[in-house]
């Protein structure tokens, strides 16, 4: 798989939409401007935030032992005196990283974005979190190094791309490495680290896409969720406070595949193989938890509500 390539370019989608109708936000979203950004050498200082594997290994980025007791606690400070909101809309751009010959198509660029609607509602099942999307802006940015290695390039692949603050999502969709599809960042970390800030996913993920088993577009979903404050439901495996999600049932080992009457705790309740917090194939995942629901439009109140 290429690495290095020098080819710059940056454009914007806009009129590339299939023929049809399309939605309001689709029909806002704003031409942005033509500009190349300069080549730079990868950055070797990251901040190292949570990942999803395909099924057999974790992602490369996971929480330190005893950072999810102590992200609840400084949760429950920062919420002190504070409602979370019933529901949010999150301002999304997506930014579509090519080689000048790989990319996922308009389409399943779109189609990723209403299978987070989907997801987030509860249509595939599970509660309805109260989170939406509403997208903003979609960009195209041939760097071929970029696409090739979006973790290796991740600071100024960000700094370059990234859009608004802390409430608007930035969706980067490269090509990532073997046993990795994606990686994001949490809400907690965004005062420290803000040009970090956002979500990586492998461009072969979106729904339609060429990786088996994972082509539904649920790497994305639960890469946002966290990027909303969602640990994985296996953290801490059987031990408190797991991930800190109460109707979240102990879970000792991530999911391979779509298992069934998998339960690896002795604690009430099978591992939550159907949530899209694990590491199952997409087709096993359907729902997120009410509490995973809470726990989101708390951290949004917490950390993302750009009113506070």
């Amino acid at each position: 798989m290429a690495r290095r390539v020098t080819a710059v370019a940056l454009v914007c989608l806009l009129g590339l939409w299939p023929a049809g109708p399309v939605g309001a936000a689709q029909a806002a979203v704003p031409r942005c401007p033509d500009t190349a950004p300069a080549a730079e050498p990868p950055d070797a200082s990251r901040r190292e935030p949570a990942g999803r594997g395909p099924g057999r290994l974790p992602g490369p980025r996971a929480p330190e032992p005893g950072q999810v007791a102590s992200v609840l606690a400084e949760l429950a400070t920062r919420l002190s005196g504070r409602a979370a909101p019933a529901s949010v809309t999150v301002p999304t751009w997506v930014h579509v990283l090519t080689d000048g010959r790989r990319r996922p198509p308009d389409q399943a660029v779109q189609a990723q974005v209403a299978a987070l609607n989907l997801a987030y509602s509860g249509r595939y099942g599970g509660a309805d979190t109260g989170v939406r999307f509403r997208l903003d802006g979609i960009q195209v940015v041939r760097r071929a190094d970029w696409f090739a290695d979006p973790l290796g390039h991740e600071r100024p692949m960000k700094a370059a791309l990234r859009r608004g603050g802390p409430s608007t999502l930035n969706l980067y969709l490269a090509q990532l490495r073997e046993l990795v599809l994606g990686f994001s960042t949490y809400p907690h970390w965004y005062e420290a680290s803000p040009q970090l800030d956002g979500v990586v996913v492998d461009w072969r993920s979106l729904p339609g896409g060429s990786l088996r088993n994972f082509d539904l577009g649920f790497t994305a979903v639960h890469e946002v969720g966290h990027w909303l404050g969602l640990f994985h439901t296996f953290e801490n495996g059987c031990a408190e406070p797991g991930d800190g999600i109460t109707d979240t049932p102990a879970e000792r080992d991530p999911t391979e595949g779509c298992p069934q009457g998998k339960d690896t705790c002795p604690a009430p309740g099978a591992d939550p193989v159907h949530n899209y917090m694990d590491y199952g194939y997409d087709r096993c995942m359907t729902e997120f938890t009410a509490g995973q629901g809470r726990r989101m439009l708390e951290m949004w109140a917490a950390y993302r509500d750009v009113a506070r």
